[in-house]
Parts: structure tokens; sequence; C-alpha cells
């Protein structure tokens, strides 16, 4: 228990470090990027002057260490700053834009552990046969799609060719939730690719759990096949899977971004796009911060699921 102990403590500590490193990187990183919003806000035919007198009404003169300080102090206190276009708070951008973005995070996930759990079951207990082999060239043939392609490709099809589905999120005024057909399309996308590594991650581990010593003795005590498949070997099959789903779920944070600028959807992806073309810098910040706390969070506790589903299995710490 001590042991354990430790090692929470110090994966904790890990996660603060690794926030804090991500805060310092994104400051850093975008105060790298070329122009600002001064440059955009002075027009196509900038003058010298009025991007030095906009950028002082702005306070982008001022020394990079002394807005980084305050930056973070406000940071400690909920405050991400305010739009440099219009004044407006940073976090009612999170706030407008967060409803569809985790309306279609939700969604994927709720899909994405059944299935890819019971595709990599499924394809385990038949390994070697016709369906483990038809499984295995399909999730293959899927994760090789790009997603923006796919969507283009789904769009085409579904929406345009066939007329079941809508293409876009236009017209819906932002209520994903009471416009649910939106969402198929987007969620097909999304889950797409993490469907095929998860579940090929399940059945490789599945494999070598039903082969194991552990699940060879279960057997002999005489326990079904299901209970040994599912509540023996599943446990200790889903340990790499935990690991991958969090890896996903940074990549759902990139793939969001694409399908919303694909299907015109109103959440964070879109504020992003927005706030990069008019180089305003505090909105990039706040997005960002809100992925990488996310980012590092997630990774905490996949290390903390998958150490308790499998705790001699080493896990990073």
């Amino acid at each position: 228990m001590t042991l354990h102990r430790t090692w929470i403590g110090r994966r904790l500590l890990l996660g603060l470090g690794q926030t804090a490193a991500v805060v310092l990187l994104i400051f850093v990183l975008t105060e790298a990027l070329p122009g600002d919003a001064a440059v955009a806000l002075a027009g196509d035919q900038p003058d010298p002057e009025r991007i030095a007198r906009i950028r002082e009404a702005m306070q982008l003169d001022r020394p990079a260490i002394e807005r980084f300080l305050e930056w973070v102090g406000g940071m400690l206190h909920g405050d991400l700053g305010a739009s440099l276009v219009t004044g407006r708070p940073v976090t009612g951008y999170l706030t407008n834009g967060l409803g569809p973005t985790v309306l279609l995070a939700a969604a994927t996930l709720v899909l994405l552990v059944p299935l890819s759990v019971g595709l990599g079951v499924l394809a385990a207990r038949r390994e070697g046969g016709p369906l483990d082999r038809t499984v295995s060239a399909l999730t293959l043939a899927v994760h090789a799609v790009p997603e923006f392609a796919l969507g283009v490709l789904l769009a085409t099809l579904f929406a345009l060719r066939l007329g079941w589905l809508p293409p876009t999120a236009v017209g819906t005024g932002g209520d994903l939730a009471a416009h649910p057909a939106v969402l198929v399309l987007p969620v097909a996308v999304l889950l797409s690719r993490p469907v095929c590594s998860i579940s090929r991650l399940v059945r490789a581990g599945m494999i070598d759990a039903m082969a194991s010593p552990y699940a060879a003795q279960a057997r002999r005590y005489g326990l079904s096949g299901a209970r040994v498949r599912w509540a023996h070997a599943l446990p200790n099959a889903l340990a790499p899977a935990t690991q991958q789903l969090a890896r996903t779920c940074d990549w759902l944070l990139s793939g969001v971004i694409v399908v919303e600028a694909l299907f015109v959807i109103p959440g964070l992806g879109t504020v992003l796009i927005d706030a990069v073309a008019a180089r305003d810098v505090p909105v990039v910040q706040g997005i960002a911060v809100v992925f990488g706390v996310v980012t590092v969070v997630l990774n905490l506790g996949a290390d903390l699921v998958a150490r308790r589903f499998a705790p001699r299995s080493e896990v990073a710490a």
C-alpha cells in the first residue's frame, strides 16, 4: 500500500510538472507566431505608427516575462485574459464553444469503448478465422484513411447523394442536442480511427491473456469460458488499451478541430481557427491551455486505471 501511494504521489507531481511545462511552452510558441493582433487590426496596408499605437493600447509592447507572469497569475484565479479583438473574456469564448465540442467528444467516447472492446474480443475468440481476418483487414484499411478525407467521402455519399443526413450544422443555432442527425457523420469520422487501433490492442491483449497460466488455472477450476474471458482475461487485456484510449482522447482534441471545420460546428475548434486567423493570442493561449491540461489529466487517469487493472505491469511514472 505504501509503494502504491508513493507511486501515485510521484505520478501526481509529474502531472503538475507537465502542466507547468505545457503552460510555458504555449506562451513561448504563441510569442513566436509571426505578426500579432495589432498587425491584423491595422488593415491590408498597415502604417507602422498606427501599428505602434495599437500595440501600445493593447499593452503588447510590454516585456514578454511581465506579460507571462501576469497571465499565469490570472490563470490561477480562473482569469485567462481578454480577447485582443473584441475585449470579451477568454472564458466566454470557452463557455460558448465548449458545449458542441464536449457533446461530440462524449458521443464518440460512449460509442468507442463498447465498439472497440466488442470487436477486439470477437476477433480474439475467432483467432485466425475468417471473422478475425475480416475485422483485421477492415480496421487496417479504415485506419489508413485520414479523417478529413473520410469526412468528405461520408458527407458526399450520405448527405449530398442519398440525402439521408444533413451535411453541416448550419441552421441548428449551435444546439446540436436538438438536432441529433447532425452528429451522425461527425461522430462516425471521429470514431473511425480510434475504433481500429483500440480494437486491435484489445484483440492482441485478449489472445495473450487467454493463453496465460492464470487463465488456464481458472479453466481447471471449472470456471466457464465466458467468466474466464470477461472476468479474468479482459481486465489484463484492457491495461494497454486504456492508455491508448487516453492517447485517443488527445487525438480527439485535434480531430475535433478538423471535424468542426468540415461540418461547420461552432465548437472550440472553430473558435480556435477564428482566433488564429485574427491573431487573437489570448484566445489561442486559453484554448491551448485547456487542451493541454485535459491531455495531462487524461494521461494521468489512464496510468491510474491501467495500474488498477494490471498492478504488476510497468506504467510510466
